[in-house]
């Protein structure tokens, strides 16, 4: 029996087979604000087909909302039709998106010491009580926020990796759920995948069979919720709440630790970001400069070491497919 109630259910489900078949398909992203458009259109045009005006007021932005959040609440709905139009099966138009707000949030600098009393406070959890979930997280903090600090991967990343996903033998992530669903390979460093073994070894000891690598009591995955509060926790033990920092700043210094290094070897500069922005799941080098521009000083360096600016230097270098 259908789960759907709108007129137009066969045409959900059929859209949520494919997602899941593709491997796309999110409970979270997808599942939910489906549901929550099938109800609304069932309530206010009940037993009638899909047709723009559904559409249209559905996905225009309610006066409680950003236009972050009403992109992420009308996301799916954009997706459900776009499947529908490429094979034949509505005329209805996917409704325009919000326009991006310009962001204002800048990420956090970690300083060497800030990361060393982060990593001590995540190594020294002592379990409140004896139930699964404080013992797993004793072995999961110390591990999980070292690989989003050594890889650069994105959190969601993290939380959506399977245990098959995670070749420990060659030290290499399969990426399958991420942004934009490009699947993409990491390559680990040694100590990162010995890191991986030993916490493998004792999660399987505590809770056998796991799916996911990183697996609470309960199954599945980790929460965003937990990641952002357990960070947070941890990150106001070690260096107090005067300095902000979240979960995803990791990464941001994953990309900029990497492009300071580059400093003194411009000749492989463009080489090496190509290799950066593939393994941290970028569509396109544009978007892994975006690290370029919160790096401090590094333009200046450059153009003193080259005497061009870097818009100059990418066109003359030529990308090896990897």
């Amino acid at each position: 029996m259908s789960s759907y109630v709108s007129g137009f259910s066969d045409l959900i489900e059929k859209y949520e087979s494919y997602q899941k078949a593709s491997g796309s398909w999110s409970e979270h992203a997808n599942g939910l604000n489906i549901k929550y458009f099938d109800r609304y259109c069932a309530l206010h045009y009940p037993g009638q087909p899909l047709c723009q005006e559904m559409v249209d007021e559905w996905c225009r932005k309610r006066e409680t909302e950003t236009n972050a959040s009403c992109f992420t609440r009308t996301g799916g709905i954009r997706s459900f039709i776009r499947y529908l139009r490429e094979r034949g099966l509505t005329t209805v138009e996917p409704a325009l998106p919000p326009k991006p707000e310009g962001r204002t949030y800048i990420p956090h600098s970690f300083t060497e010491e800030e990361l060393r009393r982060f990593f001590y406070e995540c190594d020294r959890i002592i379990p409140l009580r004896p139930e699964l979930k404080y013992r797993m997280k004793k072995i999961t903090c110390p591990v999980f926020f070292r690989l989003l600090y050594s890889s650069g991967i994105r959190t969601t990343e993290a939380r959506y990796l399977k245990r098959e996903d995670v070749d420990l033998e060659n030290g290499v992530l399969n990426i399958r759920k991420t942004k934009g669903y490009d699947q993409h390979y990491v390559a680990l460093h040694d100590s990162m995948t010995e890191l991986l073994k030993q916490y493998d070894k004792a999660a399987e000891a505590i809770r056998p069979a796991r799916t996911y690598f990183f697996e609470p009591p309960n199954g599945k995955y980790y929460s965003r919720q937990w990641v952002t509060q357990t960070f947070q926790c941890l990150w106001e033990k070690a260096n107090g709440k005067q300095n902000k920092a979240v979960a995803y700043d990791l990464r941001h210094h994953y990309a900029a630790t990497n492009i300071n290094r580059w400093a003194d070897d411009t000749f492989e500069f463009g080489q090496k970001l190509h290799y950066l922005s593939k393994s941290m799941g970028h569509r396109s080098i544009d978007s892994t400069l975006y690290y370029y521009s919160i790096t401090p000083c590094l333009a200046d360096i450059l153009l003193k070491k080259t005497e061009k600016s870097f818009n100059e230097l990418l066109p003359e270098v030529e990308y090896e497919e990897i």
